[in-house]
């Protein structure tokens, strides 16, 4: 969507007609499918990205920081069980798993040998022995299993699907989903099972947006959930605060305004979590772990930054340049409506010597069009600099 040089958008993308073999669909898709409906892959599971092709993101961004919306999303766990189930987890993830409570959940990040990022995600504790691994797109059950060899431990994928629901609302409709009674205790990063509707599902405070949030995970067996009526119930819950359904693309405008990466595209492969300034989610004194040998000797310098530029919408894959060298690319971008400036994610290809390095520093930014924009490098988030948003406190009657 244009109005000037706002461009409300994460990416262009080209539609083509594919099968689904060895692609998930939803199994909530027949409630939004549509003959206009676009459609992303992440993690092998069809998500929706957009309505239609012309579809305008703001009134739904409006509505994701003012209210509440319902997004299917792609989001994968893993089950790690089993008396080992710490001990492996220690041993690929730079965070503590041992001083994690049943019920909560953390950031964390898995390395290769050489300290560069494998994968990231959210881990979660269900039981003493039972941890859900909740991780970004790319393959990474066969370096679980593989690395799990000689250990008491399964990995397996227990195939649920998830639901957000994100904006200021979010908690009244999960205290109605549950008949009420929704305690003030269930914070940010907590998670536990309740009653949804009628069916029993894991519930965590987590989300891809920035805002006050939880995210529903679906159950595929023993007991399987019916998707079909949770979608149903849920939004019935949710009618008295506003609750709708939305694709992606307001979510997408969001999670930048907060600062939230996107392993693999923002997180580049070569990135070592200091270069994605992400350093204080490793845990040296935790003992070993892979690529921690690497990581003692890193540099400790920053490479990826957030981007502000007044005059144009920052695009995946743009050039950066700093006092007439090319320096290193835009990763991704979009127009803050919140801001009201363009703003996305840059990776240096060096450090800049001196005690803040690129933060701060005037840049420029080359449009498609080959016209050069002033931008300067700024630290993630963008907006909401202390990340309280998502943290607000359920008070009983709202936030």
């Amino acid at each position: 969507m244009r109005a000037g040089r706002r461009t409300y958008y994460i990416e262009s993308f080209d539609t083509v007609r594919l099968s689904s073999y060895r692609v998930r669909h939803s199994p909530f898709i027949e409630r939004y499918r549509t003959d206009q409906t676009i459609y992303g892959i992440y993690c092998n599971r069809l998500y929706p990205l957009k309505t239609a092709p012309g579809e305008d993101p703001l009134p739904n961004y409006w509505k994701l920081r003012n209210g509440v919306l319902l997004f299917d999303v792609p989001e994968k766990p893993l089950e790690i069980v089993g008396p080992d189930a710490a001990r492996l987890l220690d041993r690929v993830l730079t965070c503590r798993v041992d001083n994690l409570a049943v019920g909560r959940a953390r950031y964390g990040l898995a390395c290769r040998e050489d300290g560069t990022v494998l994968m990231d995600g959210v881990l979660m504790r269900l039981g003493s022995n039972r941890f859900w691994y909740v991780q970004a797109n790319g393959d990474f059950i066969a370096w679980l299993q593989a690395h799990g060899v000689g250990l008491d431990v399964e990995v397996n994928d227990p195939d649920s699907r998830v639901l957000q629901i994100q904006g200021p609302q979010s908690l009244d409709v999960l205290n109605a989903a549950i008949g009420g009674g929704l305690s003030p205790d269930f914070r940010y990063f907590h998670a536990g099972w309740f009653e949804i509707c009628g069916q029993t599902l894991w519930v965590s405070r987590t989300g891809w947006t920035g805002e006050v949030g939880i995210e529903i995970y679906c159950n595929s067996g023993p007991e399987p959930t019916d998707h079909y009526a949770l979608w149903g119930d849920l939004l019935t819950c949710g009618e008295p605060f506003g609750l709708e359904f939305s694709s992606s693309s307001s979510m997408g405008i969001r999670r930048v305004e907060s600062g939230i990466l996107d392993n693999g595209s923002d997180i580049e492969p070569d990135l070592t979590p200091y270069g994605a300034g992400l350093g204080q989610f490793v845990k040296l004194d935790k003992g070993d772990f892979i690529g921690r040998t690497a990581l003692v000797g890193a540099d400790r310098r920053q490479l990826l930054f957030g981007l502000i530029c007044p005059t144009a919408t920052p695009q995946s894959g743009l050039q950066v340049s700093y006092q007439g060298e090319t320096v290193g690319h835009m990763t991704i971008g979009t127009w803050s409506p919140t801001l009201d400036t363009g703003i996305g994610y840059v990776r240096f290809y060096q450090p800049l010597t001196g005690a803040e390095g690129w933060l701060g520093k005037t840049v420029t930014l080359t449009d498609r069009d080959g016209a050069p924009h002033q931008a300067t490098v700024d630290t993630l988030p963008f907006t909401d600099k202390e990340k309280q948003l998502p943290r607000a406190v359920w008070k009983g009657d709202g936030l």
